[in-house]
């Protein structure tokens, strides 16, 4: 009897969109209370990681008053929503190591992201040309619709600009919401990850509208504390956005990252 040839364990049907669940209206306020957990159980790292979002963040601020003054700082922090998924990545292994029962330090949490790097890398620059062109978008609105010391022109420029900024702000975060988290924790390409993030969004609008309006609404808390709010508000996010991408997403075909 002939020994058979080694045999390779079969692939598992991969397509372009993963599978996305349906999701309950409510679904947001599960997953904030979940990352919550999630902060209570690694306060050291979030901590850390926060103050490093902070910095970041005075820091932008600050070269856009010099480069630009007023309106270049609005437009600097409300293009902040673009680059924030990206800012959390690293986080999203924290989550994952809690929900494998594992206690996060920060080596492991770096370790964790460096295979995946190349693919999120890719994905940066993705948001950045987004971030680029909302930023220009936001000096066409101040051509257009000049901002100065009266209150008319004043709302008139700060109502156009968010709406124009609302589109750019639908597509990064519908491209971002779930896409980054795969990318942190399963063997994918960029482009399966924000096509299966666009389409869960597409699929479940209402519990994905309010958790936009929840990130937006959290964002602001943490601007108007002076950007202090942001050490808790971004790891709490991150963490939260984790458990949706696992509630949203069936990922069990796709290959963990080690």
């Amino acid at each position: 009897m002939t020994n058979e040839p080694n045999r390779r364990e079969p692939i598992p049907p991969q397509t372009l969109i993963v599978p996305c669940r349906d999701l309950t209206t409510g679904a947001a306020f599960r997953w904030l209370q979940s990352g919550w957990s999630d902060f209570r159980n690694a306060p050291g790292i979030s901590l850390v990681y926060g103050f490093f979002v902070f910095l970041v963040s005075v820091a932008v601020a600050w070269l856009a008053w010099l480069l630009g003054g007023f309106v270049l700082v609005i437009s600097a922090l409300s293009g902040f929503i673009f680059v924030a998924p990206m800012l959390a990545f690293a986080l999203y292994s924290v989550s994952r190591q809690l929900c494998e029962g594992k206690q996060p330090n920060l080596g492991d949490t770096i370790q964790a992201i460096r295979r995946p790097l190349g693919n999120a890398m890719v994905f940066t620059l993705v948001l950045l040309v987004v971030f680029l062109l909302w930023a220009r978008a936001g000096m066409l609105v101040q051509i257009f619709f000049p901002y100065d010391h009266e209150v008319a022109h004043t709302v008139t420029f700060l109502l156009i600009g968010s709406v124009v900024g609302s589109v750019f702000a639908g597509i990064s975060f519908a491209a971002s919401v779930f896409s980054l988290p795969m990318l942190a924790n399963r063997d994918v390409d960029v482009i399966t990850a924000v096509i299966s993030s666009v389409n869960a969004v597409l699929r479940n609008k209402p519990a994905m509208l309010i958790w936009a309006l929840l990130i937006c609404l959290m964002t602001l808390v943490g601007f108007l504390t002076a950007g202090l709010g942001l050490i808790v508000i971004i790891p709490w996010l991150a963490y939260a956005t984790w458990h949706g991408y696992r509630e949203a997403l069936d990922v069990s075909e796709w290959t963990k990252v080690n």
